[in-house]
């Protein structure tokens, strides 16, 4: 298991408490807005083509946090303990979008990711650990033909979009959340962690893109304290001794944060396990969001994003993998879009 040391602070992108709902200074907005980055950040390459920082703007007043962690007894409307719908950073009562898989029922239950942060922050202060998966039409695929895929999911305490489809399905279904990628938000939980002067764990990927990818994080966001990285071999059982070790380790280290990049479903499974052994640790599923930041794959330009055309861009890279895989995820589209709609009908 390798340990990192910081890198020297240069520079600030996001100012203190981005993205949080909190107040920003007039210093710390006009940073944001140009989006400066470090020199060092700079020369390692860790603005790829397609990786765009992004951009926090206070839109409102502060987000109540008092609110935003949950009691061991805390359920949402469909009974599943940890997936309280949060508004506002706030945990509601208030009904959320959600998938129906046999008797499991899976909520996404974190509408923007203002309201993600707000309850990353809140659960990192309080040394609360939490596990965040991002689902998309993939996951929904595996979730209809994986039973215990879906009982890992609801272990899941925050649930955001991270497609697309779920959004345009969230409208559909009068619960409209916002679309909340995960490699979007990589840079801004490590903010929060270091504001919160919790250590950071990173998982996955390879063992060197995460060194060039902890270079890059320290390099943008000071007081990073990335204390541990772990890039597990090819064929890493998630629920397999070596996990338990690496989880054990996470624990022992009194990391507050750990960033997954596994892939669905093997992050999940390990961040579901995390949250028994190492319940002070917030796990979060990412995907290829350190990737990304390391230059080992390419995102698709923030034009096709725009355009909500990822999807096409990651096929044409990958043709044979990832074109079955979209098939898939399409004709799984009509079942869910009735399903929206009676969730919209019963109000």
């Amino acid at each position: 298991m390798q340990h990192l040391p910081d890198c020297e602070p240069q520079g600030n992108v996001f100012g203190a408490g981005a993205g949080t709902g909190s107040h920003l200074t007039h210093a710390a907005q006009s940073s944001i807005q140009r989006k400066v980055l470090p020199p060092c950040a700079q020369r390692q390459g860790c603005v790829r083509p397609g990786f765009e920082p992004p951009v926090e703007r206070e839109t409102g007043p502060s987000v109540d946090l008092r609110n935003t962690m949950l009691r061991e007894d805390q359920t949402d409307g469909f009974g599943m303990s940890g997936q309280a719908c949060y508004r506002e950073g706030v945990v509601t009562r208030k009904t959320c979008m959600h998938f129906r898989f046999g008797q499991t029922v899976i909520t996404v239950n974190i509408p923007d990711r203002t309201a993600l942060l707000a309850a990353v922050r809140a659960r990192l202060l309080a040394g609360q650990g939490f596990a965040l998966a991002t689902i998309n039409l993939d996951h929904i695929v595996k979730l209809d033909r994986d039973p215990s895929f879906r009982q890992v999911y609801g272990a899941q305490d925050m649930v955001v979009a991270d497609g697309n489809p779920v959004v345009w399905l969230s409208y559909l279904a009068g619960d409209p959340v916002s679309l909340v990628p995960g490699s979007d938000v990589v840079i801004p939980l490590i903010q929060v962690a270091a504001d919160t002067g919790r250590k950071i764990a990173l998982v996955g990927a390879t063992t060197g893109a995460l060194q060039r990818a902890a270079d890059c994080l320290t390099s943008i966001v000071p007081g990073a304290q990335i204390a541990m990285c772990e890039a597990p071999p090819m064929g890493f059982d998630p629920e397999g001794d070596l996990a338990v070790r690496i989880l054990t380790e996470i624990a022992a280290q009194g990391i507050g944060l750990c960033l997954i990049a596994l892939g669905a479903p093997k992050q999940e499974r390990f961040a579901a396990m995390g949250r028994r052994i190492a319940p002070g640790t917030g796990f979060a599923s990412i995907g290829a969001g350190l990737d990304f930041l390391a230059g080992t794959q390419r995102r698709a330009p923030v034009w096709v994003r725009k355009l909500a055309l990822e999807w096409l861009w990651r096929a044409l890279s990958d043709p044979k993998r990832l074109f079955p895989r979209y098939a898939a995820c399409i004709a799984v589209l009509p079942a869910r879009v009735t399903e929206a709609l009676r969730q919209r009908q019963s109000g």
